[in-house]
């Protein structure tokens, strides 16, 4: 995914900007890879059979914590609103995935594969987070009441919208790497449910 991402480089100003550079074409298809290989790694441990459905809701929620945050930096003006959002959602989602982790290994192991790809998961998060927020300084500061700037609390769309093609494959790769793959994941323990059921 990382050598398609040259392609459909279509705004010059991104070339200028390291923190739009590394957010947008490292730290985001990272993040994607990481997820995908989370899957794998509950398809290769039969997540449907062990921990089921439980932990599959769970992993739906964690992706909801994070897929809020990702939309709001891709589509929305960043402001104190949106920081706020993102800070809040951020720990809720690190307190999920202690759950998450604390569940599993009840019932399936837990691979130090896992384990590690966990890790990214925990960590990609905060990074995008923070070259987000060095972005927006300001707005940042402002939401504690800091800075010389006011802080701003509405819901309004980015003023510098991202290049058409970038938000077609990220769309594209969230949809083919995450949901699906998680879709796919409930469907099995859906099938497992019913099929332990009806002994």
């Amino acid at each position: 995914m990382l050598f398609l991402t040259p392609l459909l480089w279509t705004s010059p100003v991104h070339s200028l900007d390291p923190q739009m550079l590394l957010l947008l074409y490292f730290v985001l298809p990272v993040w994607l890879i990481a997820g995908f290989a989370d899957w794998l790694c509950h398809r290769a441990t039969n997540i449907e059979t062990t921990t089921g459905l439980k932990e599959t809701y769970i992993h739906i929620l964690m992706f909801v914590e994070m897929g809020v945050p990702l939309l709001s930096a891709l589509f929305l003006d960043v402001n104190a609103l949106v920081f706020a959002a993102m800070i809040v959602l951020f720990f809720c989602h690190e307190a999920t995935a202690l759950w998450d982790v604390n569940y599993a290994v009840t019932a399936r192991k837990v691979t130090p594969v896992e384990q590690h790809i966990h890790s990214y998961l925990e960590l990609v998060p905060l990074m995008a987070l923070l070259l987000v927020i060095s972005r927006h300084w300001p707005q940042f500061l402002a939401l504690f009441g800091l800075g010389s700037e006011p802080a701003r609390f509405e819901l309004k769309l980015r003023p510098d919208p991202l290049p058409v093609g970038y938000i077609v494959f990220i769309l594209t790769a969230i949809f083919l790497l995450e949901m699906l793959p998680y879709l796919e994941e409930y469907w099995r323990g859906k099938k497992a449910r019913r099929k332990a059921l009806s002994r």
